[in-house]
């Protein structure tokens, strides 16, 4: 294994990131053609990690080691991409985030913010005696799952699905979303993602990591746990 690594990283760095290319490189030989394939894939991977990447900076990394003239012992580089990864893109993410929910209240009025950072707009309010409440309350629900660019992700009304839940079922977020409005209510909420799927971000609907995603819900039908368990 730690040869074929020594090799991919030797050709990565001599077709790849040498200074003395000159422009476009040119695949002369399949050796080439699979060098620039690693390096295709690697990058790809780059940039769903940060797509900011400093690519001329990645390409020193790669020369260094192969040279053995790294400016960091691999124990120093562990422990700062570690911190990195685990504390500083985190916080860059949620002050930016928070940042743009607060510039997207401020541009409409007709938006508010719960404490929790949800940035909302009631479409219609709904029975306000009939609001879900209890963790076991069942809903009804359809809705759309937005990004912030507007790319529709999921819609149940495409699907003609009603999605029937108890309340403790929904992401935080939702469920604090859903609590604002009563039955046959309708809401557009941008939730953070500490209150939506996160970190890991969700493969069933294409939620990136550390997403900021709007759920435009309608509180379709409502039956209270409260009342039924004294039938």
């Amino acid at each position: 294994m730690k040869k074929i690594l020594s090799v991919v990283i030797v050709l990565l760095t001599i077709f790849g990131c040498s200074k003395r290319s000159g422009g476009e490189q040119k695949l002369h030989t399949d050796t080439d053609s699979v060098a620039y394939v690693l390096g295709m894939n690697i990058a790809s991977q780059l940039v769903k990690m940060d797509s900011t990447i400093n690519i001329e900076a990645v390409c020193r990394g790669m020369r260094d080691v192969v040279r053995e003239r790294t400016i960091m012992t691999n124990e120093e580089a562990e422990t700062f991409f570690l911190g990195y990864m685990n504390y500083t893109l985190p916080e860059k993410a949620l002050a930016l985030e928070e940042q743009l929910l607060a510039d997207l209240a401020e541009a409409n009025r007709e938006m508010a913010r719960t404490r929790s950072g949800i940035t909302y707009r009631i479409d219609v309010l709904g029975d306000q005696q009939r609001i879900a409440a209890g963790s076991r309350d069942s809903l009804w629900v359809r809705y759309r799952i937005v990004t912030l660019d507007e790319k529709e992700l999921y819609s149940s009304y495409e699907r003609g699905d009603t999605l029937r839940l108890r309340l403790e079922n929904l992401k935080e977020g939702m469920q604090e979303s859903i609590k604002l409005i009563g039955e046959g209510g309708k809401v557009a909420a941008w939730i953070p993602s500490k209150l939506a799927y996160g970190p890991e971000g969700s493969d069933e609907f294409g939620i990136a990591p550390n997403a900021t995603i709007c759920f435009e819900m309608e509180l379709v039908k409502l039956d209270k746990y409260t009342e039924w368990s004294r039938r």
